[in-house]
């Protein structure tokens, strides 16, 4: 049997879906039958080729298409014609899009190059659920996904349960949630430096509109007596004004956020929105419990009072790292954390089972 083609489109391999890819593609390691492509634009700040092909597997092979991240009618265009040349040069068996942007320019891309291949699109966060635009802007969002079905029919591969539940309302679905390596994160877990003493509270990730680093400098400025870490940099940095927050910047290798990572004692997660976030699994694969704002993504993934916490204000912000002050509570919630976390979202499972969605849709596509 010839081997199946999968072309995975992405416009950003940075950040949570770095680390999907990169997990992935340990899991496709193994597998002789697939050949995996990953189609990614390098427009994004912090994205380094090197780095992606030296953790990325030497079996999957690596295309730039530049895609910008905003609407551009220009850039989409160009994007558009290129993702159409890729389609029809490599005619794949299964073309499976992420996020947003790709979804769309992915699906028009599809059907213009009279391409046979089975279609998935994985949201990591549908657009339509953000908390930072207009109720108008959000019908708009949603609208666009349902018509993009219309046009383009595919199967949705959501990233977590509430995420699969709006999915299955827009057409047909599975459900495969994120995960992460967790025999591979807990080679970088150790124990808190004995030069830090005061309790640390952080978050990994970039600083823009999504994570809400308004929200994270609110909290830390309730609660001047702890240390406040933001693992990363971005394009809102300038609102961790906190005296008691420090930004670490963009690290030079995942080693080191991970090392960053390890060392804190609560994540603190004050997304505006998410799909399923891969740095609060690795959090929890680090025995850390989370406080998290209580919205889709983080309350599939936080059990409140067993593994963390689920806020809806500031109030409940200050009420949980109250709680997590005491060092006992630390230590239940974040063994609850790596239990869950073995249980849920071990990539190692969860990603054999995407893998499986592919052959089946290829063995009856060959019947």
């Amino acid at each position: 049997m010839r081997k199946l083609k999968v072309l995975h489109v992405v416009e950003a391999l940075t950040g949570g879906i770095y680390s999907y890819f990169k997990d992935l593609s340990a899991v496709l390691e193994g597998e002789e039958m697939l050949e995996t492509t990953i189609v990614y634009s390098e427009k994004r700040e912090g994205i380094d080729p090197l780095k992606i092909r030296s953790k990325i597997s030497s079996k999957i092979k690596l295309i730039v298409v530049p895609m910008e991240r905003e609407l551009s009618p220009r850039a989409d265009f160009s994007s558009f014609l290129s993702l159409k040349k890729v389609l029809k040069e490599i005619k794949p068996d299964v073309l499976h899009l992420h996020s947003s942007k790709a979804g769309i320019l992915g699906r028009a891309a599809h059907l213009f190059s009279g391409s046979k291949s089975k279609l998935y699109y994985t949201p990591h966060g549908y657009s339509f659920l953000r908390k930072d635009v207009s109720n108008t802007t959000l019908k708009m969002y949603y609208g666009i996904e349902r018509t993009a079905q219309f046009f383009v029919p595919g199967t949705t591969i959501a990233c977590g349960d509430t995420e699969y539940d709006f999915a299955k309302k827009i057409g047909p679905a599975k459900l495969v949630r994120n995960g992460v390596n967790i025999e591979e994160l807990r080679a970088h877990y150790g124990a808190k430096p004995e030069y830090q003493h005061k309790l640390t509270v952080g978050v990994l990730g970039r600083a823009m509109p999504q994570k809400n680093p308004t929200l994270f400098n609110k909290v830390a400025l309730e609660n001047p007596h702890i240390r406040f870490l933001w693992i990363g940099d971005g394009e809102l940095k300038k609102e961790l004004s906190a005296p008691n927050i420090e930004i670490t910047g963009w690290f030079i290798s995942r080693s080191s956020g991970l090392k960053y990572l390890s060392e804190i004692d609560i994540y603190l997660q004050t997304s505006a929105w998410e799909g399923l976030p891969i740095a609060l699994l690795e959090a929890m694969a680090f025995e850390k419990p989370i406080v998290a704002t209580n919205i889709i993504g983080n309350k599939d993934v936080v059990i409140d009072g067993k593994t963390g916490f689920l806020c809806e204000n500031l109030e409940d912000f200050n009420k949980a790292l109250k709680e997590l002050e005491e060092s006992k509570n630390r230590l239940i919630m974040g063994k609850n954390s790596l239990e869950r976390c073995k249980t849920y979202f071990d990539s190692n499972k969860n990603y054999k089972k995407l893998i499986e969605i592919y052959k089946e849709a290829f063995l009856i596509a060959s019947t």
